[in-house]
This record gives C-alpha cells, structure tokens and sequence, in this order.
C-alpha cells in the first residue's frame, strides 16, 4: 500500500507551479500597465473635453450674465437644467454603448455636444439658454456611465478604484485648465466681433467634436478588438475579467434588477447628494471667488485653478489610500465631512485667503469621494445588472446638480450673498457621510 508521501506532489513540481502563478500574475501587471498607457491618458483627455463643456458657464457667466442681464436664479437655472436632460437620457444613453460599442457611440456624442455648446455663441435670452443646455445633458448623458462601463472591460476589480480615480481626474485637470484657458479667453472681448463668453463657447465645443472624430479610429470595443495587444495579452487580460465576474455571478450572489435593488437606489440617494454638492459649488466657484474681492473676471478665472489643484490631490490622495486599505465607505464618508467642514469655514470666514484655502479643502474633500465611492457599486453589483445599475445611480444622482446649482441661484438672489448657500450644502454633506456606510452590509442579501 502507499504512503503518505506518494500521493504528495513532488517538491520540483510545486514549486514549478507557484512559478508559474507569479509569472501569469507578473504577465497580468504588465499588460495592465500597457492598457493603462494606451486607454487611461485618452480617456482623461475626453472627460476634460466633457466637463469643460459642462462647466465653461461658470466662467462664461463671469460676463454673460451682466450682458444677457440674466439674474442669480436664471443662470442657476440655466446651469442646472443640463442635469434634467442628463437624467432623462442616463439609462438608455448606457444600453446604447453594450448594443453599439464605446468606438461608436463615444464618438457620436461627442460630436453631438460639441456642436451643442458651439451653438452657445447664439444664446440672447433665456429660454435658448434653458434649451441649449437641456440638450448639452442630453447629448453628455452616455459618456460617463459608459466610460465607467468601459473600464469594467478592461480591468479586474481590485485595479477598478485607482483606474476609475485616475480617469477623473480629468475633473481637476478641467478646473485648472478651464480657469487658465477661460482667463486668456474671456480677454479676446470684440475679436472676431464676438464676446470673450462667446469665444470660450466655440473654443471649448470646437475641441471636443475634433476628439470625437479621433475616438472613431483610436479606441477599441474591448480587449477581444484591441489590435495594438497581442493574443497572448488578450487571452491574459480576458481571463483575469472573467475570473473576477465569475466570482461576482456564483450560486451565493442574487441577480439583481437596478430598478427594484434598494441598495442601488441608495447608493443613487448618496450620489445625488454628492452631485448637489459638487456642482453646487463647481458652477458658481468662480462668482464665489469673485464675491471675496474686487478682481477682474481673468484673474478670478485664474484663482478658481487653486481649488481645482486640490481636486486632484483629494482624488488620487483618498483613492490610492483606499485600495491600499481596500476599504471603501470610510473614505468615502471622512471626505465627505472633511468637505463639510471646508464649505462651513469659508460660509463664516472675514478673509480672503482663508476663504479660498477653506474653499481648496472643500474640493479635496469633495472630489475625494469619487474613486472609492464608484468601486462600490462596481465591486459589488452582478454583472447582469452592472450597466443598468451603474447608469441609474449616476443618472438619479446626478439630478443633484440640477437641484444644487438651482438652490444656490435662489439663496444667493434671496440673501445677495453665499453665506447661507455653503451652509445648506456642508449639512447635505455630513448626512451623505452617514448614509455610506449603511451600504457596508455585503450584497449577497436577498434584497441586492
């Protein structure tokens, strides 16, 4: 009879084994530096594109508002409304990027918003204001949820969180060269017979139906499309996905329909407060800055790249800490209240550069939720109800920069200064806070 020991692998053979696990696991690092390479700077490069055309009416409204004569709630309004056009469309803007591919559809909408915000420069009153960024939301509504879909194609779970982080700050980096490029811009006043405002428009539209163009022929579908990696790299890649959504799809975890998930709508409940927050201060930064002294509209452009440094620090800063930690919903609610705590000082604060450096940790608070709140629901939801999950919670959510940028507009016309404003903001702040971590209760429950 046999011993023990023959039914033991050979010590060679063991060892031949776990060699070959560390260099697939090397082999996995290496291709996934190569996609991040190829994909993450270009992708950044569009959400640029995609947020300065969300926000270049801050600054526009620096000297749109005084020449159209458009009052505190019109332009909150107007600013806002863009978020109305972006829920409406939200969900099935995201199905058309699985049905057509992220090459296509990117590049349509891109084209399409472009357009849209060119079309700015023959604004005279405010229902064409209202209308033309109604359908800027309309237009922009696929291409975040779908980015985001996007990168579930190409990176497994535990790499999503930096990715995701990495791809927004594309925020911040918008913030800092929207203030230096609206500083310069807004300058041009009568070349071409046209306002600086006007100038910012056709400038900022222009350069993303240009990029729209160049995503037809330099992104890829998925890995399977991918000509630049080899077979080899693909088939590395395709099984490290696969290998986290079999893991997520297993007889233990409930398929999930985003419409009836409770834990969706929460987390969707979360992000519209943080969307309020975020666009609430984003689209009227550059007037709270220009309340704080009496700076021309450049120079206020150009103070308003301060806070958005600190967005980057806040996003990179929060998100690397929390895939070290892989912990998400303590990250997500200290920077939550770290936020608060900058809106509340820079509310009651006499100086002006204690304003802007509370106003600075603002933004690094703010912005510091956004890559471990988005590894939530992409960790944890079911493959099957990703896509639609992913897009109703930014959809729902980000209704809460329609209300955010509108409450401000009206508390500001009511109270004539941002006192009040920054108050009701921090308190919507602390409650999210406390509202992420009741999603701490794993998934696999039988309500999702």
């Amino acid at each position: 009879m046999g011993s023990e020991n023959d039914v033991r692998p050979p010590e060679n053979q063991a060892d031949s084994s776990q060699a070959a696990v560390e260099a697939k696991k090397i082999e996995l690092e290496r291709v996934l530096a190569k996609v991040s390479l190829r994909l993450i700077p270009f992708m950044l490069v569009l959400y640029v594109a995609a947020y300065l055309d969300r926000i270049n009416v801050s600054f526009a409204g620096l000297q749109m508002n005084r020449e159209l004569g458009f009052s505190d709630s019109v332009f909150g309004l107007g600013a806002g409304i863009f978020f109305v056009g972006y829920f409406i469309f939200g969900v099935p803007a995201n199905m058309m990027i699985e049905r057509f591919g992220a090459r296509r559809w990117i590049a349509l909408i891109m084209v399409c918003w472009g357009s849209i915000s060119v079309s700015m420069t023959q604004v005279s009153n405010e229902i064409g204001f209202y209308i033309l960024r109604f359908l800027l939301g309309i237009a922009e509504a696929g291409f975040f949820p779908g980015m985001i879909l996007f990168l579930t194609f190409w990176f497994p779970k535990r790499e999503h969180g930096m990715a995701v982080a990495r791809f927004m700050t594309a925020i911040p980096a918008a913030g800092v060269l929207g203030g230096i490029v609206a500083s310069r811009v807004l300058s041009m006043t009568g070349v071409g017979g046209l306002s600086g405002w006007k100038w910012l428009f056709l400038t900022t539209g222009s350069l993303s139906a240009l990029l729209g163009v160049v995503v037809f022929f330099y992104l890829s579908d998925g890995p399977a499309q991918a000509k630049w990696l080899t077979e080899a790299e693909k088939d590395v890649l395709l099984d490290a996905v696969a290998a986290d959504r079999s893991v997520g799809s297993g007889a233990h975890v409930v398929k999930v329909n985003p419409l009836t998930c409770g834990r969706v709508w929460l987390l969707a409940a979360i992000y519209f407060l943080f969307s309020l927050n975020m666009y609430g201060f984003q689209l009227w930064l550059p007037q709270i800055i220009k309340s704080l002294g009496d700076v021309s509209d450049s120079v206020t452009a150009l103070l308003s790249a301060i806070p958005a440094v600190f967005q980057a620090a806040g996003m990179l800063i929060v998100a690397g800490l929390s895939d070290r930690k892989s912990e998400r919903q303590w990250h997500v609610a200290c920077s939550a209240w770290l936020a608060a705590a900058g809106l509340l000082t820079a509310s009651v604060a006499t100086n002006p550069v204690l304003s802007l450096l509370a106003l600075s940790v603002t933004a690094f608070g703010l912005w510091g939720v956004v890559g471990p709140f988005w590894a939530i629901p992409t960790a944890t939801l079911p493959r099957a109800a990703a896509a639609g999950g992913i897009a109703l919670i930014n959809s729902v959510g980000n209704l809460g920069g329609f209300v955010g940028s509108t409450l401000v507009g009206l508390i500001k016309e009511a109270t004539h200064s941002f006192f009040a404003s920054l108050g009701v903001l921090a308190v919507t702040l602390i409650l999210s806070g406390f509202l992420v971590l009741l999603t701490r209760q794993p998934m696999q429950t039988k309500d999702g």
